[in-house]
């Protein structure tokens, strides 16, 4: 089984998550998407988030937490850039990245996550849908996003 454990987001590790990440996203979307852009990378980081990593030896999968992000009201995470390798798919590896990083939400005693996807990504709005995500109306101003979807995290899962 493929490990996952978290990594400051300032590693070679997560570097190599983030280029292959944004270079995917520049494929299906027909454009450019810099993986240095992001507004603060800090809050992928403890206290405020975490950046979990799958893979032995080479990365093959990334998911991210953070909090305080616009539209987030008390209590709630957004869960941020989920990604798997060519390489990995089809093993439950997305699936096991989010029930990480919901087990870390619960950890850090929020109790729903909130996430924003594209068009472009039919097989992450699967995933979300079959996991328990319910769609909800738009929350925040990514330009990119088509979907935006919640989760709640019961109060008997909440560490």
């Amino acid at each position: 089984m493929i490990p996952i454990r978290p990594f400051p987001v300032d590693t070679p590790e997560a570097t190599a998550c983030l280029v292959a990440y944004f270079a995917e996203l520049s494929a299906r979307f027909g454009q450019t998407f810099d993986p240095y852009a992001d507004a603060d990378p800090g809050a992928l980081q403890p206290p405020r988030g975490l950046f979990l990593i799958a893979g032995s030896d080479a990365p093959v999968g990334c998911v991210a937490l953070r909090t305080g992000a616009e539209g987030l009201p008390p209590g709630a995470g957004e869960v941020k850039r989920l990604w798997v390798a060519p390489v990995a798919r089809g093993q439950g590896l997305a699936r096991r990245l989010m029930a990480e990083v919901e087990t870390a939400a619960r950890g850090m005693g929020l109790s729903h996550l909130r996430l924003d996807t594209s068009r472009h990504l039919p097989e992450a709005q699967a995933l979300y849908l079959r996991d328990g995500w319910t769609e909800i109306p738009r929350y925040n101003r990514n330009p990119y996003a088509d979907h935006w979807f919640e989760k709640r995290l019961s109060p008997a899962q909440i560490s």
